[in-house]
């Protein structure tokens, strides 16, 4: 594992915004899942059992904060992660290499 140096002169505030962003199971749960494939909204809340409302909160915050994207195709839009940092971050947490596929 790489060894993080400390650098007093970042801010530290990006890393931190993320982190209470991926703090939420559900939000979580989104991220790990759009890692290995990008999926409309129906596809989510169906794997997560969950109302369709909900995920939608879920997906408008993260797109919010710059961590997924949706990409129209006719009806239809499909989430995917964009922030590097976001892979990162849940990559170390479950362990698994960072594997990003390309577009």
């Amino acid at each position: 594992m790489a060894q993080v140096e400390f650098n007093k002169e970042h801010s530290y505030e990006r890393e931190a915004e993320i982190l209470k962003v991926l703090g939420h199971p559900i939000r979580l749960k989104i991220v790990a899942g759009l890692m290995s494939e990008s999926c409309n909204v129906k596809k989510i809340w169906e794997c997560l059992e969950l109302p369709q409302a909900t995920v939608s909160q879920h997906l408008a915050l993260l797109k919010n904060k710059g961590i997924i994207e949706g990409q129209r195709n006719g009806v239809e839009v499909f989430y995917r992660v964009t922030s590097a940092p976001a892979k990162e971050i849940v990559s170390a947490i479950f362990g698994a290499p960072l594997c990003i596929p390309t577009p």
